[in-house]
């Protein structure tokens, strides 16, 4: 359940952020200005994206400790136990590909500015 939250909070950082920078750097400011006239909410929500990215680090690492902290051995009767093996690893994927997509979100909002004006320079 965690994992799934990760996933959509970090969604949410590619909402904010990337998608905008992504269609700015590759269309230019009049693509961005047609896309925000498109969609409206996205002006806030790049308003609060520190919070966003706040709430969406703390809920991956949430589901990264989840994960992979050490515990007791756990009940599991689906399937004759390989049900539990099939969870773990659909778990697993999905917070690494929260990891991932918050990586790529993090990088549009806070790196690209300043990567593009250290090769500017």
């Amino acid at each position: 359940m965690s994992s799934v939250l990760a996933l959509f909070t970090s969604t949410g950082t590619l909402f904010c952020c990337a998608l905008p920078s992504a269609i700015a750097a590759l269309a230019g400011g009049a693509a961005v200005a047609s896309f925000v006239s498109t969609f409206p909410w996205l002006v806030p929500l790049s308003q609060h994206k520190g919070w966003i990215f706040l709430g969406s680090g703390l809920m991956i690492a949430l589901s990264g400790v989840l994960i992979y902290r050490p515990r007791g051995a756990v009940a599991c009767t689906i399937a004759g136990g390989e049900g539990c093996a099939v969870a773990g690893r659909f778990t697993k994927v999905t917070f690494w590909l929260s990891a991932a997509i918050f990586s790529v979100g993090t990088f549009f909002a806070y790196g690209l500015v300043p990567a593009l004006r250290f090769l500017d320079a």
